[in-house]
C-alpha cells in the first residue's frame, strides 16, 4: 500500500465525513453477509500479548497457542498490538514489513483453526492506556496524530481486504479513558475520533467488521457511536480492589486488604468514589446510559452478583438493545488475587455473560492474568507440554 495521504487532503477528508455525519459512513450488509456489527456471534477465547508492546517487534505469535485454543473449545483471540512493532513515533509512515508478516502469521493461524482475531491498536500513534512510554502527540488533539492513526487502519484495512469478518475484526483503540492528565476523554471528542478511523478503514474495506472499546478503560458503551454501524467492546475489571490487588502498576494497590467474594467496599474509600460519579455525570451528560447508571449506583454498597448485573451487564444490554453488537474484551485478575476468589469472582461475571448472550475474551493467555504460567503461589499446575496450566480456570472457562 503506498497510503500517501497528504496532510491537506487528510484534514479536508475529515471535514468532509465530520459535514455528512456518521450514518453516510455505515456499510451496506448483503443479506447472509458472514458477521453483522449489531449482533455479534458469542466468541469465547483469550487475549494474545506478544506485539502488546514495543519489545514484541520480533517476536512471532506461535501456532500451538492457536491449536491448543481451537483444542479446548474456544473460537476468539483478541491481539493487543503496538504500531511501534512495525513502525516509529518519529517517522509513521515508515512501515516494517517484517513485523507486519508476523501479525498476518497470526491472522493465517486463526483462520486454519477456525479462530478469529480481532486485531486492536493497543498503542496507536497519540494514544495507550499504558503510560511506559509515553507519545509525542495527542490523538484526541493533534490533527497528525489522528492522520497518523487512520494511516495505520487505512493501511491494515488494505491489508485484509479480501479477509471476512468471520477471521478478522479491528479493535480500533485499547481503553480510551483519559483526554490528557486528569481530564475525561469525553464522548463526543471519541466519536469524532472513531469516525474519522471508521470512514479512513472504509476506503479500503467498506464492509469491515469494526469494534470499539467503551469509555472509562472500556467500562461504558457509548450510545453516540451507535450511528456508525460498528460493534463496541466491554472490559471487566471491576471491582479493581479485587481485580489489581498488588498490581505494580497500580499506586496503592498493595495497600489494599486481601480481597474478597463478595466484596465489601471499605467505608474510607466511599467519598473519593461519590466525586468520581459526580465528574463522569458532568463529562457524560449527553450519555443517557451512564446518566441512568450513575443514578442507580450506590458507591457504599458492596460488590456482589446483584451490583455485577446492574453496573456491568445491565449498561451493555441496553446498548444492544439500541442495534450495537457487543462482546467483552477483557476479564481477569492479577496473580496475587486468591485463586478462589478469582474463580468465585469470575463464575459470576462468566454466568452473566453467559445468561445475557455476550462472548468474550480472558485477559490474558500466558502470564499473571491467565490459565498458562501465571505464577500464582496457591495454585496446583498441572504440566501442559512444559506450560504450568491452571486446571480450574481453564475447566471454567469451558464451561462458560
Amino acid at each position: 500500500m503506498d497510503g500517501s495521504v497528504d496532510r491537506r487532503g487528510f484534514l479536508k477528508s475529515l471535514a468532509a465525513v465530520t459535514a455528512a455525519g456518521v450514518f453516510d459512513i455505515v456499510p451496506t450488509f448483503a443479506a447472509g453477509n458472514d458477521v453483522s456489527p449489531a449482533a455479534l456471534p458469542r466468541w469465547r477465547g483469550f487475549t494474545l500479548l506478544d506485539k502488546s508492546v514495543t519489545s514484541g517487534s520480533d517476536i512471532a505469535f506461535r501456532e500451538m497457542d492457536f491449536a491448543w485454543i481451537a483444542e479446548w473449545g474456544f473460537n476468539f483471540v483478541r491481539v493487543p498490538l503496538s504500531y511501534r512493532c512495525w513502525s516509529d513515533p518519529q517517522n509513521w509512515r515508515q512501515l516494517r514489513e517484517g513485523a507486519l508478516k508476523q501479525i498476518d502469521q497470526a491472522v493465517e493461524f486463526g483462520r486454519r483453526y477456525g479462530i478469529h482475531v480481532s486485531l486492536c491498536f493497543h498503542r496507536a500513534p497519540g494514544h495507550s492506556a499504558d503510560h511506559a512510554a509515553g507519545e509525542p502527540l495527542s490523538l484526541w488533539t493533534d490533527a497528525e496524530a489522528l492522520e497518523a492513526c487512520a494511516y495505520h487502519w487505512r493501511h491494515f484495512a488494505q491489508r485484509y481486504r479480501d479477509v471476512p469478518n468471520t477471521a478478522v475484526s479491528f479493535n480500533l483503540l485499547n481503553e480510551p479513558a483519559m483526554k490528557s492528565s486528569g481530564e475525561l476523554l469525553d464522548d463526543l471528542t471519541y466519536q469524532r475520533i472513531v469516525t474519522a478511523l471508521v470512514a479512513a478503514i472504509r476506503e479500503e474495506s467498506p464492509a469491515r467488521l469494526i469494534i470499539a472499546d467503551g469509555l472509562l478503560w472500556g467500562s461504558m458503551p457509548v450510545p453516540a457511536l451507535a450511528g456508525l454501524g460498528i460493534a463496541q467492546s466491554a472490559h471487566t475489571f471491576d471491582p479493581i480492589e479485587l481485580t489489581h490487588w498488588k498490581a505494580d502498576w497500580v499506586a496503592g494497590s498493595s495497600n489494599w486488604p486481601e480481597p474478597t467474594w463478595p466484596l465489601p467496599v471499605a467505608p474510607e474509600t466511599v467519598a473519593g468514589r461519590r466525586r468520581q460519579y459526580e465528574q463522569q455525570r458532568r463529562v457524560f451528560a449527553n450519555n443517557p446510559i451512564m446518566q441512568r447508571m450513575l443514578a442507580d449506583l450506590d458507591p457504599a454498597k458492596e460488590w456482589n452478583r446483584d451490583r455485577i448485573q446492574r453496573q456491568l451487564i445491565r449498561p451493555w444490554q441496553e446498548l444492544r438493545g439500541m442495534g450495537v453488537g457487543v462482546h467483552f474484551g477483557g476479564i481477569g485478575a492479577y496473580r496475587y488475587t486468591p485463586h478462589d476468589v478469582t474463580l468465585r469472582w469470575m463464575r459470576d461475571v462468566l454466568g452473566f455473560y453467559r445468561q445475557a448472550g455476550f462472548g468474550w475474551a480472558t485477559w490474558d493467555f500466558r502470564g499473571p492474568l491467565g490459565i498458562l504460567n501465571s505464577e500464582r503461589a496457591d495454585v496446583g499446575y498441572d504440566d501442559f507440554h512444559g506450560q504450568k496450566l491452571d486446571r480450574a480456570m481453564l475447566e471454567l472457562l469451558r464451561a462458560s
